[in-house]
């Protein structure tokens, strides 16, 4: 059983850690609002129709209107804008940006009525995050290095973590199926419809030829439908069957490795001592953080604690 264990979570290391690399990939000829609209369609149909067929209910009316809020927030507030802002700023350092919702949920515990203040260290962990935040986003100045990040990308990948945090945080107390998968199938219908929605409003397919699109990007939806989300929301969900949380949730602190690594490699995307810093920086401050907080549970979907 160990054997399995170890065997699943080294899939969903990579498998939600290559999606950064994937969504890069797809939006090279696909609107990036659209090509995610796209990808939550099908993957939703797909999970609504399978878990249909193996007796689970189809959510109420309520419950709809739930997991559109959800749906909203997370896909479209946060996924949505990871891959808008993938067209700026390389894959592994948005990862690496989206590995920072955990303190983002820290902040809003603190301020929501009745939420959990974060102790001592909690706040150390937070200031230490933030730090390194900036090594990664601040003036190159300040680290000697040529790289220069796009700031609206970096605003939308920021936003995506404060978006990601609120759709989690609601989720806590929200009417939703008793299925997980059926739960996560009409989070995604629903986020697919606002996904299409601001596609349109925002006029990215104006002047969009569909024939100019690459049998590249075409892969690349494709394995974020049938890889990032299907097999990894299997493998994710065994594992939280078979292992232990505190072991299963380990994957949020090596997906943006994994993107680091995966962006280098195949993406053409520069690995400064800058990164591995501010890498090394946030993680840590993550895993501390998520070891002295009080045990809080919030819905993880998609890889977009680990995006998406």
């Amino acid at each position: 059983m160990k054997s399995k264990i170890w065997l699943a979570l080294i899939a969903l290391y990579i498998v939600w850690g290559s999606t950064y690399l994937g969504i890069k990939v797809a939006i090279e000829t696909i609107p990036p609002f659209f090509h995610a609209g796209v990808r939550f369609l099908i993957s939703g149909l797909i999970l609504v129709i399978w878990q249909k067929t193996a007796g689970h209910s189809m959510p109420t009316r309520r419950q709809w209107i739930s997991t559109g809020i959800i749906g909203t927030l997370l896909l479209l507030g946060g996924n949505g804008l990871v891959a808008w802002a993938e067209q700026f700023i390389p894959s592994g350092i948005a990862a690496l940006i989206i590995a920072t919702v955990p303190m983002f949920l820290v902040i809003g515990e603190a301020i929501r009525p009745n939420g959990v203040k974060p102790n001592w260290q909690g706040v150390v962990g937070l200031l230490i995050g933030f730090a390194g935040i900036f090594i990664l986003v601040g003036p190159s100045e300040f680290s000697g290095s040529g790289m220069k990040l796009n700031p609206l990308g970096v605003t939308a990948l920021l936003c995506a973590c404060l978006f990601w945090a609120t759709g989690s945080m609601y989720s806590k107390s929200a009417d939703l199926p008793k299925s997980s998968l059926m739960n996560t199938g009409a989070q995604m219908l629903m986020g697919s419809l606002s996904l299409f929605i601001i596609s349109l409003i925002s006029g990215e397919l104006h002047g969009w030829d569909v024939a100019a699109v690459s049998t590249r990007s075409i892969y690349g939806v494709i394995y974020l439908i049938l890889v990032g989300s299907l097999i990894g929301f299997a493998s994710y969900g065994w594992l939280l069957q078979n292992a232990p949380i505190s072991l299963v949730s380990t994957y949020a602190y090596v997906n943006p490795v994994v993107a680091v690594l995966l962006g280098t490699l195949f993406g053409n995307e520069a690995l400064e001592p800058r990164i591995w810093l501010a890498t090394a920086v946030i993680i840590g401050s993550v895993v501390f953080i998520n070891s002295t907080r009080p045990k809080v549970r919030y819905e993880m979907k998609d890889g977009a604690e680990s995006a998406t």
